[in-house]
């Protein structure tokens, strides 16, 4: 958190606005590598329960005297952990290709819903958030520390990592211990995991509510960071994302999902820098985005299989070759 804060002190609030998208994404990439690396399930849907969260934020929001901000956002995560529990129910059978093609539908169908709904969930215009003012004390203990006064997007960035930290602690104490021992034994045989007595079913519906709670607590915090929330914000492209965003970090791992997670926050916009720089129009530069993530991904792929973070470990590991001692030689 140290690093952060004077990341976010030293920037401007374009920064600070990326620094929590940075934030968001990481949470939601997490809970999502827990689902499919640790637990060996392909979802295509996360985005849709993002989107359960940020509506479940901006109502939450709505009115003269909205609640805390602490109170939304375990709203936001509690609202999309409830559908999250049904949706994993009504899978725990599925797995492989059916599982992908059920959350994929889900994925494609709740966007859809602020639609029918547009009195309530404002239509195809989405609902503005209001994001809350910036507590006196932490104003006060920030201005005490720095000097500065901080903004609004300064305050979401340092909340938006703040739920990073708490929730990849709580999620690597559920990798390390029992659960997530149990998650991997029915990842990698299920057979096996059956007749040493695990519940396949359960094992699959809580590794399901885990990474649906850490998508719509990213929801809210997405929601709070654009200001709106709006079906356009949550279609089947960003569910792609963060399924694209934890294959290039690496497959399980928590700093993988948050190397994802800069590659999906900073990446595009350098594109764009380049392009610009290179004479191409706004429109033309703005283009250059999904072909860089695409190269990325095919460089990942093809030099990294297990990832960014894989890679990274692999090299510190591996043993450095050292010269063979005087007398002996090599046969």
């Amino acid at each position: 958190m140290v690093a952060v804060s004077v990341a976010l002190e030293s920037t401007d609030a374009f920064r600070n606005g990326q620094l929590a998208a940075m934030a968001y994404f990481g949470i939601a990439a997490g809970g999502l590598t827990v689902l499919v690396g640790l637990n060996g399930q392909i979802s295509l849907g996360h985005g849709a329960f993002m989107a359960i969260g940020a509506y479940t934020a901006a109502l939450m929001l709505r009115g003269e005297n909205p609640l805390p901000l602490a109170v939304v956002l375990v709203a936001a995560a509690a609202v999309a952990l409830a559908a999250g529990a049904l949706v994993g129910v009504a899978a725990a059978r599925l797995h492989g290709p059916y599982l992908a093609g059920a959350t994929l539908a889900l994925a494609v169908a709740v966007p859809g819903i602020p639609l029918h709904f547009s009195g309530v969930l404002g239509g195809e215009q989405g609902l503005t958030v209001r994001v809350p003012a910036v507590p006196d004390w932490f104003a006060d203990a920030v201005f005490f520390v720095t000097g500065q006064d901080p903004g609004r997007s300064r305050y979401l960035g340092y909340v938006g990592w703040f739920c990073l930290v708490v929730t990849f602690v709580l999620l690597a104490n559920l990798a390390r211990g029992r659960v997530g021992r149990t998650w991997r034994a029915v990842r990698d045989n299920e057979v096996a995991a059956e007749l040493a007595g695990i519940d396949l079913g359960r094992a699959r519906v809580l590794a399901f509510v885990v990474s649906a709670t850490c998508a719509g607590l990213a929801g809210g915090l997405l929601a709070l960071s654009a200001r709106i929330a709006a079906p356009s914000g949550f279609t089947l492209s960003l569910s792609l994302l963060l399924l694209s965003a934890i294959v290039l970090g690496g497959l399980g791992s928590l700093p993988g999902a948050l190397v994802g997670a800069a590659l999906l926050t900073f990446l595009p916009q350098l594109a764009t820098t380049l392009g610009q720089d290179l004479g191409l129009s706004d429109v033309r530069a703005a283009e250059l985005a999904p072909l860089a993530y695409g190269l990325v991904t095919m460089l990942v792929v093809l030099f990294a299989p297990s990832g960014i973070a894989g890679w990274v470990r692999r090299r510190r590991t591996s043993p450095s070759s050292s010269p063979v001692p005087s007398g002996r030689h090599e046969t």
